[in-house]
């Protein structure tokens, strides 16, 4: 007796389906995070800038201000930024939201918050 071995036309299609809204979640999950990714570098860099140790909120933001343009961040803009000293160390802050759009009524809402501080 000879048995068929393969997959159904039903479980291809439900596969495929799951494939595909898995992708479609990558692909609209990922470009947020990089962009966190490149905020992230830009503010620690911008911290980490001995030339800035002295200067004003101005000339911080400023410096982000640059940095950012190269990391082609533009969820954020140097005036979100909270900027501190601690301990005679800039210490640069951000908290925002970011919502992507999935398909009709749906979205995803990401929180993103983070600091220059070494903790």
């Amino acid at each position: 007796m000879k048995f068929q071995r393969g997959l159904s036309l039903n479980v291809l299609m439900l596969g495929g389906m799951v494939l595909a809204l898995a992708s479609l979640l990558a692909m609209k999950a990922l470009p947020p995070w990089i962009e966190y990714g490149n905020l992230m570098k830009a503010i620690k860099g911008t911290a980490s800038d001995a030339s800035l140790k002295d200067a004003s909120v101005a000339k911080v933001r400023e410096a982000f201000t640059r940095r950012a343009d190269m990391d082609d961040v533009k969820s954020i803009v140097a005036a979100d930024l909270e900027i501190t000293k601690e301990g005679g160390e800039l210490v640069i802050s951000v908290k925002y939201e970011k919502k992507v759009p999935l398909f009709s009524n749906v979205s995803l809402l990401f929180d993103f918050e983070g600091s220059s501080s070494k903790q």
